[in-house]
């Protein structure tokens, strides 16, 4: 049997596509069908590890959990990860094939097509449903011929289209009418309805605009979605960094430029009596309890970075006058004594002098690590001492080996393997692994060190919570129509 398909296209980034997508993955998964995501082609900074060792995009890790399908390069067989302002890492189902520009790529994009095409073929051999999401907008003219993302894979997978558009960030009604405007006529017929997204307010004083838009566009509107605000499921796009408006003790963490990876801190953000904040100036670590170095896509250069905004200074005098300072990948490679890049994978910088703030050197190779881990803590690791001796489960991504010097002990051990490090004679810690303080056991002994008495809350399932709110505002036995499913 070959799956249905559904795709969720916008208007614009960040209108809301992957949270759609999420939610109805969930909403039909619940009904018994065996559901997968795809999106052909996704930039993001945030990536996560399939079981088999794959690197996929976030979103798409997001909606195989919601799915409750098992993650797999074939929902994201392209990532692109930026290095610089026109170069990316290029991932190709879950592998790095090199670093591309702009031009390079563009040129390459119709043999990727033949990736992508039997990426897809797979999950519908194997599914009853896939939802597809879209990037940027369909209407982006100038890049119509070669691409890959869009009404192109609406065509190959046989999908119709749902155009999404915000709202909250003003001129909606002219972002749908042209957008579809913009279209080619065989495009336009396959967009079969329209959704307004993160509506705020009374929705009765939007159907005057329901009814406008279903006369011009000739398209039916299947739903306003009211705001949700903090969906509680992980960010993938850096316009999601802002702060979450809580007080209590102040956990400061870098705000690199190529950072990557912020996710895994939003648990911490959203835990009550903790205040994260985001840093881009020496002067917003004084109050910090703790300062966390995070994961990077390009550590020599966002190292010169914190040389140039003074924020390197900081954090020496920090760690001197005894202030923990975590660094997590990247941000642990920055506190070494030297990184080391003579293949040039990441940077035109063959050695680079680090923080010197940790006994350890590293070395690119080109070979990537991608792999899910179980990593036992050891003790003594500055405000996470509770949690000595526990085993927690994480991520590693990194094109970096580190070498780490005899006078430092290990952050933990991965099976028998010591992994990390722990400075011998400052409040400086490190590990290669993502994703620890997303575990509530590791969590909840940073609460105990930094002086937090409140209890971690049970969430509710994100998943469920953002498919009854979806489910509430749109119309899904016409969907159910348009997809061809019969409705239950």
């Amino acid at each position: 049997m070959i799956a249905k398909t559904l795709m969720v296209q916008g208007t614009a980034s960040s209108v809301g596509k992957s949270t759609l997508v999420t939610a109805l993955c969930r909403i039909y998964a619940r009904r018994g069908l065996s559901v997968a995501p795809f999106k052909s082609q996704n930039m993001a900074l945030n990536s996560a590890v399939t079981p088999d060792g794959s690197e996929i995009g976030r979103a798409q890790y997001a909606q195989a959990e919601a799915a409750g399908a098992i993650p797999s390069a074939d929902m994201n067989p392209i990532l692109l990860k930026p290095e610089r302002l026109s170069t990316s890492q290029v991932i190709v189902l879950g592998k790095p094939i090199g670093s591309m520009n702009f031009r390079d790529y563009h040129r390459r994009k119709l043999e990727l097509r033949e990736v992508v095409g039997a990426a897809l073929d797979r999950l519908r051999a194997r599914h009853d449903l896939v939802l597809i999401e879209g990037a940027g907008s369909p209407a982006e003219v100038n890049l119509r011929e070669h691409e890959l993302v869009n009404m192109w894979v609406a065509a190959r997978a046989e999908a119709p289209v749902l155009l999404v558009t915000d709202i909250d960030r003003g001129g909606a009604l002219a972002a749908l009418v042209g957008t579809l405007e913009l279209l080619d006529p065989a495009d336009r017929r396959r967009v079969r309805g329209l959704l307004i997204n993160k509506f705020r307010g009374d929705l009765s004083l939007f159907a005057d605009g329901v009814r406008f838009l279903e006369a011009r566009c000739d398209k039916p509107v299947l739903g306003v979605i009211s705001h949700m605000g903090d969906t509680g499921i992980a960010s993938e796009d850096s316009l999601d960094l802002r702060p979450r408006g809580q007080t209590g003790i102040e956990v400061v963490a870098i705000r690199l430029p190529r950072l990557s990876n912020f996710d895994e801190l939003e648990g911490l953000a959203r835990t009550p009596g903790v205040a994260l904040q985001w840093a881009e100036a020496g002067a917003d670590l004084d109050r910090a309890a703790l300062v966390i170095l995070p994961g990077s896509k390009a550590t020599t250069s966002d190292l010169s970075w914190l040389r140039r905004t003074g924020l390197a200074q900081a954090l020496e005098a920090r760690a001197r006058r005894g202030g923990p300072v975590l660094g997590i990948c990247g941000g642990f490679q920055m506190l070494g004594d030297w990184i080391s890049d003579p293949e040039g994978i990441e940077s035109g910088s063959a050695q680079v002098p680090g923080l010197g703030l940790l006994p350890v050197v590293t070395r690119f190779e080109r070979e990537k690590i991608t792999r899910r881990v179980a990593l036992r803590l050891n003790t003594g690791i500055p405000l996470l001492g509770a949690g000595a001796g526990q085993e927690v489960h994480g991520y590693e991504i990194h094109h970096g080996r580190v070498a780490v010097n005899a006078t430092a002990r290990p952050f933990g051990w991965i099976d028998e393997s010591p992994e990390g490090a722990l400075s011998p004679d400052l409040p400086v810690a490190g590990t290669l692994v993502h994703g620890l303080l997303e575990n509530p056991v590791l969590l909840r002994a940073l609460l105990r060190g930094l002086g937090v008495t409140a209890e971690i809350p049970l969430p509710p399932d994100p998943y469920e919570a953002l498919a009854d709110h979806v489910s509430q505002a749109v119309d899904l036995k016409r969907l159910d129509e348009i997809v061809g499913l019969a409705s239950s």
